[in-house]
């Protein structure tokens, strides 16, 4: 089962990539820019997802994703890291967010 150890793990491979503590738990940046944090409890992690993009990914699987209501006015999802099928797809989502973050020298780099 995944944890917030493989988070971490994956999160820390992207270029330029630093983690800090934020609110007494980890969040990671790319350039100064956060795209991920993983709650107290460790059991999800929240990254950014443009506002159309979520309610799609919520009504298809409402088991992995979820927003909090004090979350609701921001650009960000969470998911449950028990619904998660695999590493791939753990680390699919936590690159998605990177490159919503990151500057566009190092997604072009990225994509070349």
């Amino acid at each position: 089962m995944l944890d917030a150890d493989d988070v971490r793990r994956i999160a820390l491979s992207f270029p330029e990539t630093t983690e800090k503590v934020r609110w007494h738990h980890p969040t990671f940046d790319v350039a100064g820019k956060m795209f991920v944090t993983v709650p107290d409890d460790e059991t999800s992690f929240a990254v950014r997802c443009p506002r159309f993009d979520r309610e799609e990914l919520i009504a298809a699987e409402p088991h992995k994703f979820w927003v909090p209501p004090h979350e609701a006015p921001s650009a960000w999802v969470r998911v449950r890291l028990a619904a998660l099928e695999d590493s791939q797809e753990l680390r699919d989502i936590l690159y998605d967010s990177w490159q919503q973050a990151a500057p566009g020298r190092l997604t072009e780099a990225e994509d070349s």
